[in-house]
């Protein structure tokens, strides 16, 4: 479809949108940042011309709307083949269930659950600390420039998350911020802040991510204490039933350990194989529940308009 020539760089960054509709939220956000940041530089740089006269200039190096959304979707085919994690995919089913060990997503994305705890309390402080000192302050003519610089170093903060998630889960996260060149003034800024749902789903995703990180870390925990244990209480156990641990090793080992474990042969395969596959299971697990959890922080950190201005 023949479109007009953009005379604006608001123009311009619409056509761009609409060029990208259905791609990735992130890689959307990632060109229009590109673009604004290139055209206003550029706009910057002939304070003489207009800004449809410096658009028809670059017009030819730094393309058309639809010439940038072709290329940023090429390059995002190929950076994303480049940076996929090869896998060999079983034709069996027990080859594909077992295979998850052969998958490093799934310990990164296990480490992810882990680590979100910390993340978790030390997002939620940010959160809480910061909404309570903006309240606090408004009174006074310090809290609305604190307000602001707490929303803007919450933006960093995201987008600095967002990069840790790509690099657990492998999912498409924003690689560039929300552009804040715009020229509003100060309180139209702010204005626009308090208008943009980002804004507080930024802060609703660092407030929940106390909970999520807790319920992530147990349910990681629980699962690879119980399924080593069980894959190292028979071994254990057969062990000290050939005196490996002494006499009194076995004596202390019996009193903690159910008797069946020493008296049923069967014991020792069936908890062994209880634990083998608990454990597969939990990789598979983190797995899900780190692109579940891609999704959620796309969903909520990734800005669905045009970032024209924070």
């Amino acid at each position: 479809m023949n479109r007009s020539a953009p005379r604006s760089i608001e123009q311009y960054l619409k056509q761009l949108r609409e060029e990208l509709s259905g791609a990735d939220a992130a890689l959307i956000q990632d060109a229009l940042y590109d673009a604004e940041e290139y055209l206003r530089a550029e706009v910057s740089a002939h304070p003489g011309k207009s800004e449809a006269d410096v658009l028809e200039l670059i017009a030819s190096t730094y393309g058309a709307p639809d010439e940038v959304a072709s290329a940023y979707r090429d390059t995002e085919i190929k950076v994303k083949a480049a940076m996929a994690t090869p896998r060999k995919i079983s034709k069996s089913k027990l080859g594909a269930f077992f295979g998850v060990f052969l998958d490093p997503r799934a310990y990164t994305c296990l480490f992810f659950m882990l680590l979100c705890l910390a993340t978790g309390i030390i997002y939620f402080t940010f959160a809480v600390a910061g909404l309570s000192l903006s309240v606090g302050l408004a009174v006074l003519v310090i809290g609305v420039p604190f307000f602001l610089m707490f929303i803007s170093v919450g933006r960093v903060v995201s987008l600095a998350e967002g990069r840790l998630i790509e690099a657990m889960t492998g999912v498409r996260m924003p690689r560039r911020p929300v552009y804040q060149g715009s020229a509003l003034q100060f309180w139209p800024r702010i204005r626009e802040m308090l208008k943009d749902p980002r804004t507080w789903t930024t802060i609703a995703y660092f407030i929940l991510m106390l909970p999520i990180g807790l319920v992530y870390f147990v349910i990681a925990v629980v699962g690879l204490s119980v399924s080593l244990s069980f894959i190292a209480l028979p071994l254990l156990a057969a062990l000290a039933q050939v005196g490996w641990f002494g006499l009194s090793g076995v004596q202390v080992f019996s009193q903690i350990q159910p008797q069946w474990l020493f008296d049923s042969k069967l014991a020792i395969p069936v908890l062994g194989v209880a634990g083998v596959l608990l454990l597969t299971s939990l990789m598979h697990l983190a797995r899900v529940v780190g692109r579940l959890h891609a999704m959620f922080a796309k969903s909520m950190l990734v800005a669905r308009t045009a970032p024209n201005t924070l």
